[in-house]
């Protein structure tokens, strides 16, 4: 049986839905598509968002979580952020293992995000 879904929304908690909000929206630029009051839904792409409550409670960050944007020009993302003063904690460089180029970072959250390009398209 084959499910297809029109969309995905990923819903993480923030202690700073503020914070959180300037970031999502300023630095890299995402549009909110929904304002909740508690929770702000960004689209991340044609079919796919990211959300952010202030009522779901954040445990502790880990790298087990890791939000991968994919784009073409991964070294403009890496220069835009680092203008901005973003702490990168890995510069871009190519991974052979998995056929990808990316950077690491995080948000205002403590959540691990990455920038990639595959070598090969999805």
């Amino acid at each position: 049986m084959t499910y297809n879904f029109k969309q995905t929304i990923t819903f993480l908690g923030t202690n700073d839905l503020i914070r959180t909000a300037e970031f999502y929206e300023k630095v890299l630029g995402l549009e909110l598509v929904r304002d909740q009051e508690v929770c702000r839904i960004y689209r991340c792409s044609t079919g796919g968002y990211l959300g952010f409550c202030s009522h779901l409670h954040i445990e502790e960050t880990s790298d087990s979580i890791i939000m991968t944007l994919v784009c073409d020009d991964v070294d403009r993302w890496f220069e835009k952020l680092d203008k901005e003063g973003i702490q990168i904690l890995k510069e871009p460089r190519h991974n052979v293992k998995f056929g990808i180029y990316h950077f690491f970072f995080r948000d205002p959250n403590g959540y691990l995000l990455e920038i990639q390009r595959f070598d090969e398209p999805l």
